[in-house]
């Protein structure tokens, strides 16, 4: 019996390190590819947000505690996750690209990028993670609901669910509340930290 026990054990054992190495080398051969798409992903979404840019710099003084201090400082649950800088032909700044992850969907978190010019107009956004309701909530990424943030130059959002009367309105996506409140809010976040840590500049 012990030695049956002890069989299975080193098989086991043997089985475990194999698996162990065959999982370590199928990482190595996908991180560099995945990495790859990601950062094609991300340049995608600055691109759209700021057509006008001819490059995306990483903001030097981007500091990622001082993000979450001045998000729990005005009460937001979202999370600013990266910064870069729109550059144009002759290397001046344009604006920022702030990438955000709201916290409060409906289904899980959303991660996208807004563009703010250096003069405080937002420009857009450009959604890279988002797993809302298909037909409800994941019309967020349509141009009919996003495109009412684009060129508007306001200190915050609010939904409403008729048509906007100003142009801090959003209308609401229809039986999509939640998602649509936390497209706004992830929008303000960016604008709330732009006007608290990039105005003035980009460096």
């Amino acid at each position: 019996m012990n030695k049956k026990i002890i069989h299975d054990a080193l098989i086991l054992t043997a089985f475990t390190l194999v698996l162990g190495f065959v999982l370590g080398l199928v990482y190595e051969i996908t991180k560099a590819p995945i990495a790859a798409a990601d950062a094609a992903t991300a340049q995608a979404a600055y691109q759209k947000v700021f057509a006008d840019a001819a490059s995306f710099e990483a903001y030097a003084d981007f500091d990622e505690e001082a993000a979450i201090a001045i998000m729990d400082e005005f009460g937001y649950s979202d999370e600013i996750e990266d910064v870069q800088v729109a550059m144009d032909n002759s290397g001046n700044a344009l604006g920022y690209v702030i990438t955000v992850t709201a916290k409060d969907a409906s289904q899980a978190n959303i991660t996208f990028s807004v563009g703010i010019t250096n003069e405080g107009m937002v420009n857009g956004y450009s959604i890279t993670s988002i797993a809302e309701t298909p037909g409800l909530g994941d019309k967020a990424k349509t141009e009919e609901f996003s495109g009412q943030f684009a060129g508007k130059q306001v200190d915050s959002f609010t939904i409403v669910k008729q048509a906007p009367a100003a142009d801090n309105e959003i209308e609401s996506i229809s039986g999509a509340t939640i998602t649509s409140k936390a497209m706004a809010n992830g929008v303000n976040a960016c604008i709330t930290y732009f006007q608290n840590a990039l105005e003035g500049g980009a460096n």
